[in-house]
């Protein structure tokens, strides 16, 4: 996954404001495979439904905002808790 530099040293987080940064290929991963079974939750405690291009993950690493077709989905309901996985 390719995002411009310009545009990722300005987005942050909607909610806290902090920075965000390209998540892992195995994140990713690990993340469309609770996708596969139907295993995966949004902040707006909905089922994710596609599977993801990627992601960016807040600096905190407690959400992951989903990239879908190369745009960054940047919408606090739309944010993956990544508490999920612990």
């Amino acid at each position: 996954m390719s995002i411009d530099k310009d545009l990722l040293a300005i987005l942050c987080c909607p909610e806290t404001k902090q920075p965000v940064s390209i998540a892992d290929v195995t994140l990713i991963k690990k993340l469309n495979e609770a996708v596969a079974r139907g295993a995966l939750k949004n902040q707006g405690k909905k089922s994710v439904a596609d599977p993801l291009d990627g992601g960016l993950v807040r600096a905190d690493q407690k959400i992951l905002y989903p990239i879908r077709e190369n745009i960054p989905v940047m919408l606090i309901e739309e944010g993956i808790p990544l508490d999920q996985f612990s």
